[in-house]
């Protein structure tokens, strides 16, 4: 006799449609449930993930705010008639799956619903329409959860204010969202080892997302309090080789394009981290990958170990002054920093920093400061983020001791402090949208500082008339804007900057450093090939001397080019017509 099985749901809202946004850890926890040998046999498992990019999501969003797209949510759930769904909560999705549970009970009175992730582990008793709250890992915690529910004992269960023996797990109604006292128990970190793929077990395909996240350890040494790591475990725990291998294997045979690699201190061994690369090189050539490190730990052997792999890497630098690192607990050598991101730049590698606006003790003009010290090494990208006072970080708990005040409700921003007023916050903002436009979409690290040189001026003073610049001609929203029309804007912006500080003579080269530079980049990115007008010869202008403008313009002959930009079998390249 065949026995139907009962549908178990794992679910999450996605921020975006991407393969930076895929529901790895709702498919983490959705094979946990298949391979657990409590509940293998038990239930059918399945994974649902929503994106706020969605069209229905986006149609239901403009009919009636998050209210209209919680019930959209609910009402996909409930036609799997599921016994349980866990719900996968982050900063971005933590009012809407909030709100989805709710409408779910709505239609599914009986049906189990249970919350994790970051968001949960920070507060679980912040969450009211969960029957059941897990902080920490929920690998092991989850199955065991369902499998207590599913038992002989499952009535009494419902009936206990907590579910023993399990740590992490919580029921609805033990606590009060009012209890700021209330200390949170996480669950018992899983063993890396103990933990199924979810890529391996067939739960995710990353074809379908057109690229991968890639779990290659867990942990962190640093504690860092504006992140949620702060209060985690303070060591690391690697996925084994033979585990990582089988899962490099897998994307090479999808032939997906990218890998973003979750590891936030790759570079913590470095002996393990160039044997990655290593096997990386080796099996899945041609492949980009996206890593997180730390510079203080980069030499040479290990930047010319990334050298040898398509890759990018980030580096969060923050902020550039190391009493303002001080109180979140960080440190910062600046020789050390630039000495090794050297390395980086010497063997061509590709990097770039994330910088927070509104840390304690900071202010705009230490921001601005950041900002210079950041764009002197040459970045691909310039990452600038407010700052977030998460529940359950270090920082959360001595935000009131640095007279912070912040948004209560995600994203939980900064809102003021006392070097950081409200009206500063909202000039660091303009700051970092003009410069994320300017610098690391129109894709300026080519030539960013060499047609600043002339001008004598600070990066951030430069972005800055950038921003009024932009604002003036309203080219808003920002986002929306095409690479083209990004390359008329700097063109536009720099000329008017150079006419002003009589540097007439130098205009021509500058805009056919940012024309060849930006056609070439954005050929580079996407294959997208295109025909430009240069004012020299554009081999000219991408020689050694080209970003030497004051030379260039005295002994280069002006020749106007018509230039075709196209994808060669050596990468992006260019001939005249």
């Amino acid at each position: 006799m065949i026995i139907k099985k009962i549908t178990v749901i794992c679910t999450t809202v996605l921020v975006e449609t991407s393969p930076q946004a895929m529901p790895l850890g709702a498919a983490c926890i959705a094979s946990a449930i298949k391979n657990d040998v409590q509940t293998k046999n038990l239930f059918e498992v399945l994974l649902q993930d929503f994106s706020r990019e969605d069209d229905y999501y986006i149609e239901a969003f403009k009919q009636g705010g998050e209210d209209s797209c919680a019930k959209i949510i609910a009402e996909k759930l409930a036609k799997k008639n599921p016994f349980a769904v866990a719900f996968s909560v982050y900063v971005w999705n933590h009012k809407i799956l909030d709100k989805a549970a709710g409408e779910l009970k709505k239609l599914c009175p009986d049906c189990v619903t249970i919350a994790g992730g970051p968001e949960v582990t920070a507060a679980p008793q912040n969450f009211s329409n969960f029957d059941y709250t897990v902080a920490g890992q929920g690998e092991s915690a989850v199955p065991a959860l369902l499998a207590e529910l599913c038992s002989e004992n499952a009535s009494e269960v419902q009936k206990d204010d907590f579910i023993f023996p399990i740590p992490g797990v919580y029921k609805k109604g033990n606590f009060a969202a009012e209890n700021s006292s209330f200390s949170v128990f996480r669950a018992v970190p899983c063993s890396p080892d103990s933990i199924s793929s979810p890529y391996l077990d067939g739960t995710l395909d990353p074809a379908k997302y057109g690229g991968a996240l890639w779990e290659l350890a867990r942990g962190c040494p640093f504690k860092c309090s504006y992140c949620y790591e702060s209060k985690g475990e303070k060591k690391i725990a690697y996925f084994p080789m033979e585990r990582l291998e089988k899962e490099i294997e897998l994307f090479a045979e999808k032939k997906i394009p990218q890998v973003f690699v979750l590891d936030p201190t790759y570079n913590a061994s470095k002996e393990r981290a160039i044997k990655m690369l290593n096997i990386i090189r080796k099996k899945a050539p041609g492949m980009f990958f996206y890593f997180e490190a730390r510079a203080e730990f980069i030499d040479r052997e290990l930047a010319h170990a990334f050298s040898k792999v398509p890759c990018c890497i980030q580096f969060g630098l923050q902020s550039s002054n190391p009493a303002v690192l001080k109180n979140v607990h960080r440190t910062l050598d600046k020789k050390l920093f630039s000495k090794n991101i050297g390395f980086l730049n010497e063997e061509g590698v590709t990097f770039g920093f994330d910088l927070i606006y509104g840390l304690p003790g900071d202010n705009f003009n230490g921001f601005c400061d950041s900002i210079d010290f950041a764009l002197s090494l040459y970045p691909n990208n310039l990452e600038l983020f407010c700052l977030s006072v998460l529940p359950g970080t270090n920082l959360h708990d001595d935000a009131k001791n640095f007279g912070m005040v912040w948004d209560k409700n995600p994203p939980y921003h900064v809102i003021k402090t006392p070097f950081f007023g409200e009206e500063d916050l909202a000039k660091a903002k303009k700051l970092a949208e003009a410069t994320n436009l300017f610098y690391t979409q129109g894709r300026a690290v080519p030539w960013f500082n060499a047609v600043l040189y002339p001008l004598n001026e600070k990066p951030s003073d430069f972005l800055w008339d950038f921003a009024n610049y932009i604002e003036e001609k309203n080219q808003i929203p920002l986002g929306s804007l095409s690479s083209q029309k990004i390359t008329e804007l700097q063109k536009e912006f720099v000329r008017q900057k150079y006419e002003r500080k009589r540097l007439h003579k130098m205009v021509a080269i500058a805009e056919d450093l940012i024309v060849m530079n930006g056609a070439l980049g954005l050929c580079t990115f996407d294959g997208t090939e295109s025909v430009v007008t240069t004012n020299y010869h554009p081999d000219d202008v991408m020689s050694e001397y080209g970003t030497d403008l004051e030379f260039f313009s005295k002994n280069a002959g002006k020749q106007k080019c018509r230039v075709k930009i196209f994808e060669s079998k050596y990468g992006a390249d260019w001939k005249t017509i």
